[in-house]
């Protein structure tokens, strides 16, 4: 790993869970962690539930855009975390792979995508601790 590890956060149409993590990740290790997040096939916008969702915790997430997933993408990451919808990550040694399992929140109300925002918030702390204080 890099002096500063960088992170991949990858769910199917990144526009959800992987952005809601990456803006934790981001807000959180303070520019510590370089941070990507991308999808297999990603949809036109943000999901606007998950916008309101990281609103209401001070993180803001509106301006951000669905990337599609590259090699090149998990070649520059020291961690990949596909985020529970069995997205086809390309491998490569030496990377550290996770598997989130976490509700979709596409379609869902707001109360639902609080509970998905907390859970990705809690690993994400975790995740930072074992980045940044080994």
């Amino acid at each position: 790993m890099s002096a500063k590890p960088s992170v991949l956060f990858v769910c199917v149409h990144n526009a959800g869970r992987s952005q809601m993590a990456a803006g934790f990740m981001q807000h959180l290790s303070q520019g510590q962690v370089d941070v990507l997040s991308a999808g297999s096939a990603p949809k036109e916008s943000i999901n606007p539930v998950a916008i309101e969702a990281m609103a209401e915790v001070g993180i803001d997430i509106a301006n951000n855009l669905p990337k599609i997933l590259t090699p090149e993408a998990v070649q520059a990451s020291d961690v990949v975390i596909t985020m529970g919808c069995g997205d086809a990550c390309p491998f490569y040694p030496g990377k550290r792979y996770e598997d989130w399992v976490l509700e979709d929140p596409a379609g869902q109300g707001i109360e639902p995508v609080r509970v998905i925002r907390d859970e990705i918030k809690a690993r994400v702390e975790a995740l930072i601790r074992e980045l940044l204080h080994p």
